[in-house]
Formats: structure tokens, sequence, C-alpha cells
């Protein structure tokens, strides 16, 4: 039966080209809009670690001495703070993150020196993040105590300086202070670089910037420190900071501490821990607010800081509007073929046709409208996700529509020209027989 329906409903749209291209086209331009916002609001707002998010907990503690109306603790710690509480060692993986601009050469390259990002963190880094290398590894735990001067670079960096063979071995400059490669890292870019993500909620929803590209240099965190003392930013200070740039023991909170913790009672006693760590400074008198203490899971961290840009929301909704204007015209459109149409429904229906028949016959050719708007819909989607690919955006070149959005701008795609069809399908098998046989 199926198979006649569909027969019947190619016919019909063979019938009137312009019409039936009109609503085709209606359908596709509706799903090519609402379907690019879609796809990159789907990217931005993914899981970055899926499978290991909910093990990773952002660690917080009210250090500002004067928070006043403030009801959530700073964004970051620090230097006293965080070193206390990676000195407890009371997570399964833990390590602090700081990032800074810094000068860096290669001996061995033509090029001049490069202004570049560079991480300093602990070792845990790279397997609590589950960072990939492509050649070598990442340094040691006694690599962190013992200050090494050791670095692992970018996959960028590496073929920008080494033409992208293995450097493993090799010297950079950072700064005044020769560093030896140890490892270089595949191609890592996720969406966002969440383990930088701080400031958010003060963005105003301008957030394209976590969507940058990953840092190039990682150092240890202590060799770190050494290596760029001086050229460190705050996030924010209670009080001026005595030596801009010399954050170590500065009334300011520059660091972040990501800690691992694998089931729910290491959570329980780690905040447990946080709580008290609070107190006791209270009781030094460095910290105002010793119950003001957060320990967020990854995603939890992410919604808290809004990471998903402001005008990408304000677009999505925007192209779900023209497709709902879309879906109205098409409404118009098949209710105006359906019903010129009438005296064929009612011989139709003299010669025995039921209203369930009438109405799926309807359903079939709206449903076939619905599928070929889909298939140029989807061509109208890829050349959308191109111009985005083109825009000076920090994302760009993450706008590419993955597996689980090409099912489903199809599924859209016959889910409104369905909706679309309901109406003139209900009208239209409602046609009296007789009425229409005597206007033949």
């Amino acid at each position: 039966m199926f198979g006649y329906y569909l027969d019947l409903a190619l016919r019909s749209l063979k019938r009137n080209k312009v019409l039936t291209a009109l609503m085709v086209l209606a359908i596709a331009v509706g799903i090519g809009a609402s379907m690019t916002t879609l796809t990159v609001l789907h990217l931005l707002s993914g899981d970055p670690l899926p499978g290991r998010s909910q093990h990773l907990f952002y660690a917080q503690v009210d250090g500002n001495p004067n928070p006043g109306d403030f009801k959530e603790p700073l964004d970051m710690l620090d230097y006293q703070s965080a070193m206390d509480l990676w000195s407890t060692h009371k997570a399964d993986r833990q390590a602090i993150l700081n990032t800074s601009d810094i000068k860096l050469r290669s001996p061995e390259s033509k090029l001049p020196p490069l202004l570049l990002q560079m991480m300093s963190t602990h070792t845990d880094f790279f397997a609590m993040f589950d960072v990939p290398f492509q050649y070598g590894g990442p340094w040691t735990a006694q690599d962190d105590a013992s200050r090494s001067r050791v670095v692992v670079i970018s996959s960028d960096l590496n073929q920008k300086l080494f033409g992208g063979t293995n450097s493993v071995g090799k010297t950079l400059r950072l700064r005044d202070t020769d560093a030896r490669i140890i490892g270089v890292l595949a191609p890592w870019r996720p969406s966002p670089v969440f383990y930088t993500v701080a400031g958010g909620r003060f963005s105003a929803g301008q957030t394209s910037g976590f969507y940058g590209k990953t840092q190039d240099v990682f150092v240890p965190f202590l060799s770190g420190l050494d290596i760029n003392d001086g050229n460190f930013s705050q996030f924010t200070c209670w009080s001026s900071a005595p030596n801009p740039g010399h954050l170590i023991n500065s009334p300011c909170v520059w660091l972040i501490l990501w800690v691992q913790l694998n089931d729910s009672s290491k959570v329980a006693e780690y905040k447990r821990m946080l709580d008290g760590y609070a107190a006791a400074q209270h009781q030094l008198g460095r910290v105002a607010r010793p119950q003001n203490t957060r320990l967020r899971d990854l995603m939890s961290w992410l919604d808290f800081n809004g990471v998903v840009p402001s005008d990408v929301r304000l677009q999505t909704w925007l192209a779900f509007a023209f497709l709902a204007i879309c879906l109205f015209n098409t409404i118009g459109l098949l209710l105006a073929k359906f019903l010129r149409r009438a005296g064929e429904i009612g011989v139709r229906r003299a010669l025995g046709a039921t209203r369930g028949a009438i109405f799926a016959q309807c359903l079939v050719e709206a449903g076939v409208v619905g599928l070929v708007g889909g298939i140029l819909g989807l061509f109208f989607t890829l050349g959308g996700l191109a111009v985005v690919r083109s825009q000076p955006v920090e994302f760009a070149d993450l706008a590419h529509l993955d597996s689980s959005m090409f099912i489903i701008t199809f599924a859209l795609a016959l889910l409104t020209s369905l909706l679309a069809g309901l109406l003139p399908a209900i009208r239209a098998s409602r046609v009296a027989p007789g009425l229409q046989l005597k206007t033949l």
C-alpha cells in the first residue's frame, strides 16, 4: 500500500512542478538555517571529555578577605591556597594550572623569536585530561619536584619549528632558559579549552575566547614559575600587588586547581577536606568566609561559566523561528494543493477509499516533499557551515557536520514536512464525495 501511495504522491508532485519546488525550497531553506546554527550549538555545548568529565572537579576556596556582597568564591586560587591544597595529595590526580605569555626560539630554527602561551602545570595534567602524544611523553613527578628544565610542545609548534619531525631531545630557549623537549603532542583540539575556563559569569555572554586553541608550550609548574617570573597576570586582586607580574604570595588569585576523584566517597571526602582547610585558614585570619567553598564537576563548571556564547544561542533561536515561518508557508501551500484536488479525492472516496487512506496518501506526499527538502537542506547546511568557518571567530575551525547532526537533518526535515502536512491531510480526508461529484 505504501508503494501505491508513493506512486500517487510522485505523480501529484510532478503535476505541479512550480508549487512542488516552492514547498521543497521552503523546507530546505528552513532546515539549512536551523541545522547550521544547531550544529554550531551542538559542537560548542558538548562534553569535552565524555566518560571522564564526571570525575574531574574544579576546587574553589573563598580567599578574598573582603568579599563584600559577592556570594560565589573567586574563580581562581591564590598561590598559598593552591599549594596547600595540592600538597595534601587527597585526590587520585591533581594539577595546578597557570597560563602566561613567553618569548621562545629554537637554536635550530631560522624563525625569529615567537611570543606564545605557556602552560605551567603538574605531570598529572596529561593523564587527567587524556592529552594525546605524537612523540615522547610527559615529564615525571620527580621533574615536578626538581624543577627540571623540560618542555612538552604542541603539534602546531613542532610543525612550525621542526617541520613535524620528531623533535624530542632538541632544545628550546624559553626567555633566558634552555629547556629540553621531552614530548610532542598529537593534534589536540578540546572544545572548549575547558581546563582554563574561568570568569565566564563576568563576560556578559562574550565567551568565544574559551574556544581558542590550546597552549603551545607545557612546562613543570615550579619550573614555569622560575622561568617566567615577572610575567604572570592575575585574575583579580583584593589589594594592590606590590610587584606586578611577580604573584607568588601576592594578594591576588591567579592559579587553577583541577582534581580527579574517581568515586563519590572520594568527592565527599575531598569536599570535607576543602571545608576543613578553609576553616583552618579562617582561624588564621586569611579567609573571611570559611563556609564558602565549591567543588564543581567539569560540566557543572562549564555551565556555571556559561561557556556557549550568547550570540550563538540567539542565532539558534532565530533560525528555528525562521523554520517555523517556513513551516507555516508550507502548510498553506499544501492546503492549497490538496483542496485543488478535491474533485479527484471525491472520486477516490466514491470508489471506496477510506478517510484514513486519503489521510495516509496526503502524508506520504508531504513526507516526499520533506525528504527532498532535507537533501537540499543538507547542502544548504554544509554551505552555512562553510560560511561559519570563514568567519573570524575562535570556534570557526570546529564547524563541521558530524554523523549525529547528519541524521538529525533528515529527521527534522521529515518531521517538519509531516507536521506541515497534518492539517491539509485532515482537511483533504474530510472532503464530502457526493458534493464533489456533483461539481464534476
